[in-house]
């Protein structure tokens, strides 16, 4: 068990004298190279390759989970994820022939199929079975909505591919996002989602407006924290934000689905559309997105919209933070400085967070919650059991929760008393939704 040294917990003015020392960072939860207890953990999930382009006439080297690996798409449309390097002599695929079936290596021609097995060593005797009695390393894969997914842990644990309800919501598509790479570790990019206080600042008018409306103004809503509430759900963890809107309260639900699935709910203006009198209103997830870690200190990012057939994906992010939107290093650094994003906020925690240096309060309860549920699966993983979020059912529907829920409730008597309202309308709704699942899907 990892047992993290604290640093110290500084009570006077001018004392960092007693904080020079840097604790290292927590391995257990940050580590994913092959053989770490997270590497092994992440590693029961099918992961999403990270990389920027399908394949298509060319072999594509990526980097997941800390092992270099290449891709491609063979000219019988099948795709394969095979280890770099070439089992004869060490080459890399990744310059590699595509062939009919599998690639060759471009030094002494072997062949591999999508599965690892060799289909030619040419130079060998016809007679030889040598190829017969080696495969090179595969990994299996999954194309689903546009992305290639390949499962990289035991054979014989290998869960079916996940089945999630927000993929499935009747009347609604999916078109892809950007992909970015954040130079730090996967677990620090991956907690921004069950921290909803940053939006009251990173992403309100404080730092620039990152979300603005139509018309190119601050989506102000994000500048109040309403009230707050973090609940464990059968896939995940998701955060409650919940605040008034005159005589209605408007839930916020957003979640991180294991092993690294984040997903946001709504349309960041919608509630001035809202005609107060409705009864209730409800809308399904805006994205998706799985924060994948190639190794140690380098994520990327994947994000796929939920788009409502007939409708075309509307970008809320200022373009004065750049082509990414502020999630890559593509400004100047003065204008980082002064509009800093998601990127600025993740990457300067050092190139992997640590842990022990921080001092989590109140509004950080999600990001415990996580931490302390990730920490249950790696060692579920060492036991020998399934983490939570493998799902064995084939072809079952899984269960996702992140919406945006309005309803028309009149404030109580006094502010305290409206408060306690709020917090125990968000926990019903979680607690509905928990049982009886939101989304209207498509069997």
């Amino acid at each position: 068990m990892t047992i993290e040294k604290k640093a110290a917990f500084l009570t006077t003015t001018y004392s960092a004298y007693s904080h020079r020392d840097v604790p290292t960072e927590d391995v257990e939860l940050t580590h994913v190279g092959p053989g770490t207890p997270c590497g092994e953990y992440m590693r029961r999930f099918w992961q999403p390759l990270p990389i920027f382009q399908e394949p298509t006439d060319l072999p594509i080297r990526f980097r997941l989970l800390g092992e270099d690996l290449v891709v491609f798409r063979d000219k019988s449309g099948h795709v394969g994820v095979l280890e770099l390097h070439c089992s004869h002599r060490g080459t890399s695929l990744e310059f590699g022939r595509i062939e009919d079936h599998g690639i060759r290596c471009c030094y002494h021609g072997w062949q591999f199929d999508v599965d690892g097995r060799i289909l030619d060593t040419p130079g060998e005797p016809p007679e030889s079975t040598f190829k017969d009695r080696l495969c090179h390393g595969a990994y299996p894969v999954q194309e689903y909505e546009g992305l290639i997914f390949t499962y990289m842990g035991p054979p014989g644990t290998m869960p079916p591919f996940p089945n999630f309800s927000s993929f499935k919501i009747k009347g609604h598509h999916r078109s892809m996002g950007r992909r970015d790479i954040t130079p730090c570790n996967w677990l620090q990019v991956t907690e921004n989602a069950v921290d909803p206080t940053h939006t009251a600042f990173l992403h309100s008018s404080i730092s620039g407006g990152q979300f603005m409306d139509d018309n190119g103004n601050a989506v102000m809503e994000f500048a109040e924290i309403g009230e707050l509430d973090f609940v464990e759900t059968p896939a995940g963890v998701v955060y409650i934000n919940t605040r008034r809107i005159g005589n209605d309260v408007w839930v916020r639900i957003g979640e991180l689905v294991h092993s690294n699935m984040q997903q946001t709910p709504g349309h960041p203006k919608f509630p001035a559309q809202y005609e107060n009198g409705q009864k209730e209103l409800r809308l399904n997830p805006r994205f998706t997105k799985w924060i994948i870690p190639m190794d140690d200190t380098n994520t990327m990012s994947i994000l796929v919209n939920h788009v409502k057939d007939g409708t075309e994906k509307l970008s809320h992010v200022n373009p004065a933070l750049g082509p990414s939107g502020g999630n890559a290093d593509d400004r100047p650094y003065d204008e980082m400085q002064r509009n800093p994003g998601d990127y600025e906020a993740e990457v300067s925690q050092r190139p992997i967070a640590v842990h022990a240096m921080e001092r989590l309060g109140y509004a950080d309860r999600g990001i415990t919650l996580f931490r302390r549920q990730l920490r249950q699966g790696i060692r579920a993983v060492q036991s020998g059991e399934d983490p939570k979020g493998v799902n064995r059912e084939d072809g079952k529907i899984i269960p996702t929760f992140a919406t945006d829920t309005i309803l028309s409730i009149p404030p109580a008597a006094t502010p305290e008393e409206d408060r306690q309202l709020l917090r125990e309308t968000g926990r019903k709704v979680i607690t509905n939704y928990i049982e009886s699942p939101p989304h209207d899907v498509t069997v």
